[in-house]
């Protein structure tokens, strides 16, 4: 464990843009290519068995992004890279839920959720580490910022190592919230987007082999939720 801050500005990403149909932008999407909502809070829920429900399915020497055996696989072989995947989906506020275990590689990693994705320049991302760091950020112009802080921050409410994170999101009207095994740890305000894909992120810092493998993902309708 580190006992420094990681800087990500000027962190380089390298972009997966999603093989999935996007939707046109605007209203919220319930329809779920395999995956069906289980209750009226439910816009979308994926626990990644059926590998037909709209997400990435590449593998690469560089990168994967694909289902495995239930769950669904980002493995980064690149430094200096994050890959995504998105569903094809189409939302305006949410709440995310994912289980993210780290199956090998460096800790000094990073892996999270994305929400309102619009392109490979316009989205809104929420990252945690498995050496205890985390991060809310927005891509816009080319550019990749942390929102509301100028470093990864440190938290003990994120679990180290291999152990599995469950990562909730919240993307509701311009506040952004990111809570970690039911404890929120980051908040932040930005109102430039307001609809968009949701998505898995992970990747690599200087030490490559980032392999995180997401499970039980779930996408809440917040006014439901109240």
């Amino acid at each position: 464990m580190k006992n420094r801050l990681k800087l990500l500005l000027g962190f380089s990403l390298l972009v997966l843009v999603s093989l999935a149909c996007a939707l046109p932008f605007g209203g919220n999407d319930s329809s779920t290519d395999g995956s069906t909502p289980v209750s009226d809070n439910v816009l979308f829920s994926d626990d990644f068995s059926n590998e037909n429900s709209g997400w990435d399915r590449v593998s690469e020497t560089d990168y994967i992004t694909n289902y495995e055996n239930g769950i669904y696989r980002i493995n980064v072989n690149v430094a200096d890279s994050d890959y995504w995947a998105n569903p094809g989906k189409n939302f305006e506020d949410v709440r995310m839920e994912v289980d993210a275990t780290k199956a090998q590689g460096p800790d000094d990693n990073d892996f999270g959720v994305l929400c309102r994705y619009k392109s490979v320049d316009a989205f809104y991302f929420f990252l945690i580490s498995s050496d205890g760091y985390y991060g809310i950020g927005k891509a816009v112009d080319g550019n990749r910022d942390l929102i509301g802080q100028t470093e990864l921050l440190f938290s003990e409410e994120i679990n180290l190592g291999l152990d599995t994170n469950h990562i909730r999101a919240d993307c509701v009207g311009s506040e952004l919230s990111l809570y970690v095994n039911d404890t929120l740890i980051a908040s932040a305000s930005d109102s430039e987007y307001t609809s968009g894909d949701v998505g898995l992120m992970a990747g690599t810092f200087s030490t490559v082999g980032t392999d995180i493998h997401f499970d039980n993902f779930m996408v809440y309708d917040p006014a439901a939720m109240e």
